[in-house]
């Protein structure tokens, strides 16, 4: 065990010495792999970063959630109070949220908006997140006992109560008048900004959905969101609020949709990591390249020492340790090359994360992947060579030119 140790010493010594001694051949060698790894670290990170970037922000729309949209029938336009508290009541439904948007007018101290986003929305809705900036959310009581209360967002604030402190005070939206409770933070729900609604308006309002629905003259809920207590059941939650929707309208699915966010969520996630493995992939062609340029180099080496070859197998040396040596050199240079690429992809990808607004996630998996595939390449392609050399017949090695 101690000789084979002193034998691969000395043979890595060798190695690295004749490194050493072609600084520039050994440079323009590893170049290959050294753009191949930095490649394939650097578009693992960079897409790993935006990924995790989209998918965030497509769980902030509503993971976690089932919206429910009723498109009705001659006889049945909606839902009733009623079936919402059967939703409600269903297992696994930590909350529900009718959705009852329209349009209409808004006004304060003779300042007219003709177009403003009227949003009908329920106390839950404020409660799955932090949308509000300042003052407070709708409540349970404002919206049981339909209390003229409503949240505004900046735009609103802006237009209507410039260099004012809007909470307290009132406003006039479709001739009703509102006592403004709370401001929407600049992140508000990004699903109702979204909305058609909103495209053009001047402004948002939220009030209870029940106001909202005289507002708007409708009778019924059209549209609702239903927020899941366990997301690990929200299949299971789903086929039981399908039951409970087609029990309501007759068993016409035509009647209503189901639209999991989870879904959508796992549909990106796949398509999401097919494209990484696409682009690793792509990238690590790269490093067969470099690994071909290893082989062309390995072999000018072995025709180039060829006498030293002689010697060294004249001297007593064997074919393993002869094998052993050309292939330490090539496994080094694939590995100098593996590790100044993941320097360099780490550096770029930080670089890429910071101006694309993304977070840096470092991939370990990438990391393996590129020092590990550049081992790889230096064993693959300096075994020929290294087999190369060790065949030599030391006679005809120490005659040749």
């Amino acid at each position: 065990m101690r000789k084979l140790w002193s034998v691969l010493r000395q043979s890595m010594k060798m190695s690295v010495q004749n490194i050493k001694s072609n600084k520039m051949r050994t440079f323009l060698t590893t170049l290959g792999i050294i753009i191949g790894v930095t490649a394939v670290i650097a578009l693992i990170t960079i897409v790993n970063g935006v990924i995790d970037y989209v998918m965030g922000e497509f769980s902030s729309l509503g993971a976690g959630t089932l919206n429910v949209t009723v498109s009705g029938s001659p006889l049945k336009s909606g839902l009733s109070e009623q079936e919402l508290a059967e939703i409600e009541d269903l297992d696994n439904v930590a909350g529900i949220s009718p959705s009852v948007d329209s349009t209409s007018t808004a006004s304060r101290n003779g300042n007219y908006l003709d177009t403003v986003a009227v949003q009908g929305r329920s106390d839950y809705y404020f409660a799955e997140g932090d949308l509000i900036a300042h003052g407070r959310a709708l409540t349970k009581i404002d919206i049981e006992q339909e209390t003229y209360v409503c949240v505004i967002d900046s735009d609103l604030a802006e237009s209507l109560f410039p260099g004012e402190d809007p909470v307290g005070s009132e406003l006039t939206v479709g001739g009703g008048r509102y006592t403004v409770v709370g401001i929407l933070g600049e992140d508000d729900n990004l699903m109702s900004s979204m909305s058609a609604a909103n495209s053009n308006a001047d402004g948002t309002v939220i009030i209870p959905y029940t106001n909202a629905m005289k507002l708007s003259g409708n009778s019924r809920v059209r549209s609702l969101t239903v927020y899941v207590a366990d997301t690990d059941q929200t299949d299971a939650l789903q086929d039981e609020l399908d039951q409970l929707l087609a029990s309501d309208f007759n068993g016409d699915e035509d009647c209503y949709s189901i639209f999991s966010m989870d879904s959508l969520l796992d549909t990106m996630n796949e398509m999401m990591s097919i494209m990484t493995y696409m682009l690793a992939g792509i990238a690590s062609i790269a490093l067969l390249v470099g690994g071909i340029g290893i082989m062309n180099m390995m072999l000018v080496s072995v025709t180039e020492r060829t006498k030293e070859i002689g010697l060294r197998k004249a001297m007593g040396a064997t074919p393993e340790r002869i094998q052993m040596q050309f292939l330490l050199e090539a496994v080094i240079l694939s590995l100098i090359g593996g590790l100044v690429g993941v320097v360099l992809g780490l550096v770029i990808s930080f670089a890429a994360a910071y101006l694309l607004g993304t977070p840096f996630v470092l991939s370990i998996s990438a990391v393996a992947l590129g020092v590990g595939f550049s081992a790889a390449v230096g064993i693959l392609f300096g075994w020929t060579p290294a087999r190369k050399a060790s065949r030599l017949n030391p006679i005809d090695a120490l005659r040749s030119e």
